[in-house]
């Protein structure tokens, strides 16, 4: 769903479901914050959209306080504190899994192993510390009713739990949550209801008792207790556990502001990378937004510096200036000039919310729980995040990380500002197309001026290691000219989730708000006065 704007309103919410955002939206027309908006509106989500976000995962909020400079709060999942194991891990509980697309399958791991330490909990509480307003018990408010009355199936919702069924019912207690009534061997049915009631005891607690349930209080302990037989997450780890306050990654771009999510996340680094190259395209390109074949060769050599970064092992200060610097731009420049001369896929359990308030502060928070680890945290009503599991926060390998560090993240909550005042918030699902899905809104809302429902709804390309994936909708020859570049490729008949879900925000200098959720990812929106 996607709409333009509202006459009079001076608050936007998009977001990845209709509760999600209209959770945020009673908080905004309650007198909250932006910032109030996006803790409510992630308690929904626990509900709404379980099989995205849950109180198991964490995730970040790049935010920006009217009158004030803008800050991300980093909640992501972190490593555990013991070391890896080096002897075969045969005393641990980590298995592999197929999902079935339909056309594939893909394998990922869960377990009670593949469970890194969540930053979730915390991460809303420091949301509420640092920037809110409200009581933080009135922000969990409508979280805790649809949790108690059940949230209809959402037909995305439903196509997702059916894709990671074989993980949503790996255990009786997910079965519970997640299966069919009438058969819990299959997961539930679109439109189906199922109340969550562990859950919302756990977000009435938590009202009350704020981060300690998560650091020493029942949920801590539930959660240490499920890992203790063949986990490696300890009641230390959630003890230690911090979320982490960061400058922004700051770059321009057509004379408009970008903050993005900065290292030790790659995602951010690697759209300021792609912005750069369109930036630099210009002078031959000249105005406006990149041409599609442009556009896939920038995010085909995006691919490449990433690796040749090492970006998939994480992204560090030195190695993202270094990636950012002039003479690096012009050389991956003078390369994907050289290559025009030369001719998996992944639910990515992430979602995005974007909020703008009445009074200038502007949010966009995105978040995710991997693909879930299988197992529910006893009496808490929510499943523990897969990230040890994922293949692609694990390029070195599983059980070959650090001990105590985060866990690196594609996830790119991004503010755009004009020089005239013009302030957008958003960001995507969808794992290693998060890049892709936003630098390509980036280029058609500040290089081509397209509106923001319709630069959301454009087709999208996607490209990865040679590879291109493309939406319906390109011009015939632009078409042509993409299939002769790239001979390795696949034009999808409809438009797909696969290639991400941009929510997003955004005032004009004159005071007028648009919102715009994505119809890949059952984006919905709300306006208040």
């Amino acid at each position: 769903m996607t709409v333009d704007g509202a006459l009079g309103a001076r608050g936007a919410v998009a977001a990845g479901h209709p509760e999600t955002a209209a959770a945020a939206a009673e908080i905004l027309a309650d007198g909250g914050t932006a910032f109030d908006a996006v803790v409510a509106g992630l308690a929904a989500s626990f509900v709404a959209e379980p099989a995205l976000s849950s109180p198991g995962g964490g995730g970040f909020l790049l935010a920006h306080p009217a009158g004030g400079d803008p800050l991300v709060l980093d909640f992501f999942a972190q490593t555990p504190g013991r070391a890896a194991p080096t002897e075969a891990a045969t005393a641990l509980d980590f298995a592999p899994v197929l999902a079935d697309f339909g056309t594939t399958t893909q394998e990922f791991h869960v377990g009670r192993a593949a469970a890194a330490v969540p930053g979730m909990i915390p991460g809303l509480c420091a949301i509420h510390e640092t920037l809110g307003r409200l009581p933080f018990a009135r922000l969990l408010e409508p979280g805790i009713r649809l949790a108690k009355a059940g949230v209809p199936l959402a037909p995305l919702q439903a196509h997702i739990h059916g894709v990671i069924a074989p993980i949503l019912l790996l255990t009786p207690e997910s079965r519970a949550v997640f299966g069919d009534p009438d058969d819990p061997a299959r997961p539930r049915p679109v439109g189906s209801v199922g109340a969550m009631p562990d859950l919302a005891a756990m977000l009435e607690a938590l009202g009350r008792e704020g981060a300690a349930l998560v650091r020493d209080g029942p949920v801590a302990q539930a959660m240490a207790g499920m890992c203790a037989e063949g986990g490696l997450l300890t009641l230390e780890d959630l003890r230690r556990y911090r979320v982490a306050r960061r400058a922004p990654l700051d770059r321009r771009f057509r004379g408009a502001r970008v903050l993005t999510n900065p290292p030790p996340s790659a995602g951010g680094a690697l759209i300021a990378f792609g912005l750069a190259l369109a930036e630099a395209e210009r002078e031959s390109a000249g105005e406006g937004a990149p041409d599609p074949l442009t556009l896939a060769r920038i995010l085909h050599v995006t691919g490449f510096a990433r690796d040749a970064a090492d970006l998939n092992l994480g992204a560090d200060d030195a190695r993202v200036a270094a990636l950012l610097s002039d003479p690096e731009i012009a050389r991956w420049r003078a390369d994907m000039a050289a290559r025009a001369h030369k001719t998996a896929l992944k639910t990515g359990g992430t979602t995005h919310l974007s909020v703008l308030d009445a009074d200038g502060n502007a949010a966009a928070c995105t978040v995710s729980n991997g693909e879930g680890c299988g197992h529910m945290v006893p009496g808490c009503g929510f499943m523990l995040n897969n990230m040890l599991g994922e293949e692609d926060l694990n390029p070195a390998g599983f059980f070959r990380w650090t001990p105590d560090t985060r866990v690196s993240s594609m996830m790119a909550p991004t503010l755009a500002e004009g020089a005239d005042g013009t302030r957008i918030a958003l960001g995507s699902g969808g794992s290693n197309r998060i890049r892709t899905a936003l630098l390509q809104v980036l280029c058609r809302l500040l290089a081509g001026g397209e509106a923001l429902a319709n630069a959301i709804a454009a087709p999208r390309l996607h490209v990865e290691r040679g590879h291109l994936d493309a939406e319906p909708g390109f011009a015939d020859a632009d078409v042509t000219a993409l299939a002769r570049a790239f001979p390795d490729h696949r034009l999808w008949p409809k438009s797909s989730m696969f290639f991400g879900g941009v929510h997003a925000v955004l005032r004009h200098a004159d005071g007028r708000v648009e919102a715009a959720g994505d119809p890949r990812r059952g984006g919905a929106v709300r306006f208040t006065g």
